[in-house]
């Protein structure tokens, strides 16, 4: 009867996870919840705490190990929302992490543990299937959530807990990819700027989102006091960008970097900060991309092929980003260096795949934190030293 008692204390741990699962239809959750959060220092099962050791492949093809090393002791912070990734049925997402989320945090926020502390809260986002019903995919299931509930309001909720009960007078940098991007521009906007802890915040990493800047400006349009970043020991700054490839600009219904309202898709390049070209720290995932919305191209890493056994791939000096402006678009041109004498891969995938082929009008959003991660962290490290050495603001 052994099996049976083993059957019965598994189906008691799994009432009592679901049992500690909120009501998704609640209007404001409790953060102070680990189950509430993907990673948070104190948790258990912190999903930051994962495997990051990437294989390293030369111009030579000579393939070398580098492990990861979280810091010891960081005396700054990350908080991190995340993109859409929720393959969840409804409007929103549920309070119920599974492969969605933490597959995301392992490829987009994990490895900012070499220079921070790390937050990030698990929040009611729109789903996949909202995102794709315009476009004819199927609808989402039920009602749309009232307002108020979930989406930024979780992300508020979270950002209040963790300043109230976690920072005590730190630095915190802010990360966001896409919709996590636009959750927190407008956190910026609506939380931070004007007020106390603007003086706290070391900088934001705003990738694919919708930051807008007057022509020629550098504060100014999505908020009012907090400008771009152009040099790694500038602090109180943002980075931002949104990913096209260089020979495939933006079409006239690309998703991003178009200008309006007399303002224009802000762009900073993390390889070259103060403008011009240059080559980003990537890391990319050896097989797959984010939140399984296809590319078009696997790339076989290098050639003859060979046996990758980590899950990221290193890749120095294949690509190489630059800012542009052409017509209505500003945007992160991403270039591969193929060389002939170079046996790694002389192209990337990372286009989103319709049932009508490949999506230009998206660019190259998958991959708009893969290819610069690396050059991001350094950022980071160097602005947290800044940070904690300049006299302090009043």
């Amino acid at each position: 009867m052994r099996w049976w008692l083993a059957v019965l204390a598994l189906m008691a741990a799994h009432g009592a996870a679901l049992a500690r699962v909120p009501d998704p239809a609640v209007q404001h959750a409790d953060y102070t919840d680990p189950a509430l959060w993907l990673c948070r220092p104190d948790l258990a099962d912190n999903r930051c705490e994962v495997d990051l050791d990437a294989t390293v492949i030369a111009p030579s093809g000579r393939m070398t190990v580098e492990r990861y090393v979280p810091a010891k002791d960081p005396k700054i912070d990350c908080f991190f929302v995340y993109p859409t990734v929720s393959n969840d049925p409804g409007w929103i997402s549920d309070f119920e992490a599974n492969a969605d989320e933490w597959d995301n945090i392992r490829l987009q926020f994990a490895r900012f543990g070499s220079v921070c502390r790390q937050f990030a809260p698990l929040y009611r986002q729109g789903t996949l299937r909202r995102l794709r019903y315009p476009a004819g995919g199927r609808r989402p299931v039920g009602d749309p959530p009232p307002p108020g509930v979930g989406g930024y309001a979780d992300v508020v909720d979270a950002w209040n807990w963790y300043m109230a009960h976690e920072n005590e007078g730190r630095g915190v940098v802010l990360i966001g990819h896409s919709q996590g991007a636009v959750m927190l521009t407008k956190l910026i906007a609506e939380e931070i700027e004007g007020k106390p802890v603007q003086k706290q915040l070391v900088s934001a990493l705003l990738m694919g989102g919708l930051v807008m800047v007057p022509p020629g400006q550098d504060v100014g349009g999505s908020f009012k006091s907090t400008p771009l970043c152009r040099a790694a020991s500038q602090v109180d700054c943002v980075i931002t960008y949104v990913t096209f490839r260089d020979r495939l600009p933006p079409p006239a219904n690309a998703r991003f970097g178009k200008a309006r309202d007399g303002l224009r898709a802000a762009c900073v390049n993390p390889a070259s900060l103060a403008g011009g070209k240059g080559e980003p720290e990537s890391y990319f995932l050896t097989k797959g991309f984010l939140n399984g919305s296809g590319g078009d191209i696997q790339p076989e890493w290098v050639r003859p092929a060979r046996p990758i056994g980590t899950f990221f791939v290193k890749t120095p000096g294949l690509v190489t980003t630059e800012c542009i402006q052409a017509g209505d678009f500003n945007y992160l041109a991403l270039h591969l260096n193929a060389v002939p004498a170079d046996p790694r891969t002389d192209e990337l995938g990372g286009q989103i795949i319709r049932r009508t082929g490949v999506d230009l009008s998206w660019g190259l959003h998958l991959l708009d934190v893969d290819h610069s991660i690396g050059t991001l962290i350094r950022i980071v490290q160097k602005q947290g030293q800044a940070y904690l050495v300049r006299p302090p603001k009043v």
